[in-house]
């Protein structure tokens, strides 16, 4: 994931695409890579999120500052994905692709099912 990724940032809503805007993001290991930044900007959305883990629990939190306000969501690595989980209704996945292309995207739990309601996919601009 380190690195600096350009791509598209896509919304969703009933499997429809209702908006698409170019994206850059720049992920940074901090503090002898104890943490990891990640600044996204976007003409809709900006935002500066730190990922740290805590051995004492052995979990990751998500921590995400925002225009509006700020964060902290614990997170889990499964199956190579970094998934955060605002609650149990929301989550955002993050994974390489076998492309080599960074993916994020956002999940509602609707009926019983997750929808995706955004999704970002980043070609890799250069590595940090």
């Amino acid at each position: 994931m380190i690195g600096e990724w350009e791509g598209i940032s896509t919304s969703f809503q009933n499997d429809s695409i209702v908006s698409q805007v170019t994206a850059h993001e720049k992920i940074i290991y901090n503090l002898d890579k104890h943490i990891i930044t990640i600044d996204l900007q976007s003409e809709t959305l900006q935002l500066h999120t730190v990922i740290y883990y805590d051995n004492k629990i052995d979990k990751y939190y998500y921590n995400v500052f925002y225009e509006g306000g700020a964060g902290k969501y614990l997170a889990e690595f499964i199956d190579e994905k970094l998934i955060v989980s605002p609650n149990e209704n929301k989550r955002f996945i993050f994974q390489l692709t076998p492309e080599g292309n960074f993916q994020e995207y956002g999940e509602k739990l609707e009926n019983g099912e997750w929808i995706k309601y955004f999704e970002d996919i980043f070609k890799r601009y250069s590595e940090e």
